[in-house]
């Protein structure tokens, strides 16, 4: 029995781009924005310590009164 053989020839495609887009799902969403604010918070905080300890470490006292305000929201954990 012969085989059968197949000739093809590919031709590049002249037309418009097409982007398909994917839709993220809702959770994978939810989730991302989750970590991403306590990424922040976490980062946030610690600039704000860091920089508390430094004023008290100068003896900055208006500074650390000023930072010490900014440092209220972080105490309510």
């Amino acid at each position: 029995m012969p085989k059968q053989t197949a000739s093809c020839t590919y031709v590049r495609y002249t037309g418009p781009v097409i982007r398909a887009k994917r839709e993220i799902p809702y959770e994978l969403q939810v989730s991302a924005r989750l970590i991403m604010d306590e990424l922040c918070y976490k980062w946030n905080k610690n600039q704000l310590e860091a920089a508390i300890n430094d004023a008290i470490d100068s003896g900055d006292r208006n500074m650390f009164l000023e930072l010490g305000e900014q440092y209220k929201p972080y105490r309510y954990e």
